[in-house]
């Protein structure tokens, strides 16, 4: 895509040079490497991988891109150019907490790993940070962030970075975020930033962490995901992500279940529980079965009737979740009203962005429709990323 709201991917060598050349102002020399990760797209799964559930994920072509240098005195220097706000500070000071905004998805994941026996104390790093992800999209840059630094330290620290060193990565990285972050989020993002595959989505099992590569060629279908960046602001931390997470696990607990895919009966689940958890396990379970109606359609290549599962998909975190927002709805039906076969909110909710599948030739009507909708109800002015699915993280 290249028009006006439009955001064209960049090719990450390109995306390395503002790291790079922050690096060498801030630091002096170069640094030991570069490593980028992408962004992602949840097609389908929403709030249900702290469930135990099915998630259905791609990456994105916009990446995350850290340029590292190790040190030797345990201090980590943290830039990036998005920021004015950099950290220095001592690895052995990283808490719950502490440091407080985006420093800390770069300091927890060296915490982690060093809680985890994979990286020794006094081990330090610089580290200057570039991104084409835009934040408080719910399009993942914290993950990517995360996992592109965890890559670097894996690398500069002589660890295994095939797919079976890339697991304590993977934890490391959700630690990052639940732990020093504070944000309660699942794994599907890291996950799918670690293992993915151009060309497919990542079928994720979050209870026993199993992971298939389902086939996802938009263009043969003559499809495009359109990822609609609603510009509203992506609030997770404000408590309603942690909120809705709290009655997941209660109402587990309440079930004498260990996660909601223990559901036997999920009628009786949901009548056994009052309002708003009644609700909240219904969409869960409902997500779940959406998630693996898709896969199936996706095997069998057609694309075309995933639209339908995606629209009740927002339907029920619209109404059950209560997790969308003005800015979300108004998007999804614009996109449905000028000819997306289907459309919902991706990410954690509470703004961020919506998604639409659209035959080839009804893009731009969508991608005006939109736009249209948001002016005319004086909604911040959407943007539209491509959605090819695209590789995991690595070293440039």
């Amino acid at each position: 895509m290249n028009a006006p709201h439009r955001v064209d991917p960049v090719d990450v060598h390109a995306v390395a040079k503002p790291a790079e050349a922050l690096f060498r102002s801030t630091f002096g020399g170069t640094a030991d490497g570069v490593w980028a990760a992408p962004g992602r797209v949840n097609l389908i799964g929403e709030h249900v991988d702290y469930a135990g559930g099915l998630v259905l994920p791609f990456a994105l072509p916009y990446m995350t891109v850290v340029a590292v240098r190790v040190r030797e005195d345990g201090i980590l220097h943290a830039v990036s150019t998005h920021t004015d706000e950099s950290w220095r500070g001592s690895l052995a000071d990283v808490a719950p907490g502490h440091p407080a905004g985006w420093a800390a998805y770069v300091a927890g994941v060296v915490w982690a790993l060093h809680r985890s026996g994979h990286v020794s104390a006094g081990i330090g790093f610089d580290v200057a940070v570039h991104s084409t992800v835009p934040v408080g999209s719910g399009l993942s840059s914290s993950a990517a962030l995360e996992c592109a630094f965890a890559l670097a330290v894996a690398d500069l620290a002589g660890l295994p970075t095939d797919a079976a060193g890339r697991q304590p990565l993977v934890a490391a990285s959700i630690r990052a975020e639940n732990e020093i972050a504070g944000a309660s989020t699942g794994g599907m993002d890291q996950s799918v930033a670690m293992f993915a595959r151009p060309g497919h989505a990542l079928l994720l099992d979050c209870r026993d962490g199993a992971t298939r590569h389902v086939p996802l060629d938009f263009e043969s279908a003559g499809a495009r995901l359109v990822v609609i960046d609603t510009n509203a602001p992506h609030r997770l931390v404000d408590g309603q992500y942690g909120n809705r997470r709290a009655t997941i696990e209660k109402a587990c607990a309440d079930l004498g279940v260990t996660t909601l895919r223990d559901v036997v009966d999920a009628d009786a689940a949901v009548a056994a529980l009052s309002s708003p958890a009644a609700a909240r396990t219904r969409h869960v379970l409902t997500e779940i079965r959406r998630v693996t109606e898709v896969a199936r359609l996706l095997d069998r290549g057609r694309i075309a009737d995933v639209g339908d599962a995606l629209t009740r998909s927002h339907a029920s975190l619209r109404d059950d979740y209560e997790v969308s927002s003005v800015e979300l709805d108004a998007a999804v039906d614009a996109a449905l009203e000028a000819g997306a076969w289907g459309a919902r909110m991706t990410g954690g909710g509470f703004g961020g962005s919506a998604i639409a599948l659209v035959p080839a030739d009804r893009v731009d009507a969508v991608v005006e429709g939109v736009v249209h909708r948001a002016a005319s109800a004086s909604l911040p002015t959407p943007q539209f990323l491509s959605a090819e699915p695209s590789g995991s993280a690595h070293r440039l």
